[in-house]
């Protein structure tokens, strides 16, 4: 039996573009404050996903949830790692990259 709470999209937000002449210049402390704030939140994001899986692991041993859920639960947890492990290592990478820029 399929659920339809079992494709839930509620993890994936759809990306919009905002066109130059709807942005703003902004200057370099804005800039970094609001990378550092989405980064933030990204993070927390990642979290909660992860908070989420132990939740319908524990939901699965006392018998209410489906193994299915669970499984769910946890890919997408696990996505979520993966991809924030993926974004940490190309910063990283690029920060080395700069460090070796001669001037």
């Amino acid at each position: 039996m399929i659920q339809n709470n079992m494709f839930s999209t509620q993890g994936i937000q759809p990306l919009q573009m905002k066109s130059a002449t709807e942005s703003k210049p902004s200057t370099p402390a804005e800039t970094i404050q609001s990378f550092g704030t989405y980064l933030q939140n990204a993070l927390s994001s990642v979290a909660a996903q992860e908070t989420q899986s132990h939740e319908m692991s524990n939901q699965f041993l006392v018998g209410n949830a489906n193994v299915d859920q669970v499984m769910i639960a946890s890919e997408q947890a696990l996505l979520s790692l993966q991809l924030t492990t993926q974004v940490r290592n190309k910063v990283v990478e690029a920060y080395q990259e700069i460090m070796r820029t001669q001037l």
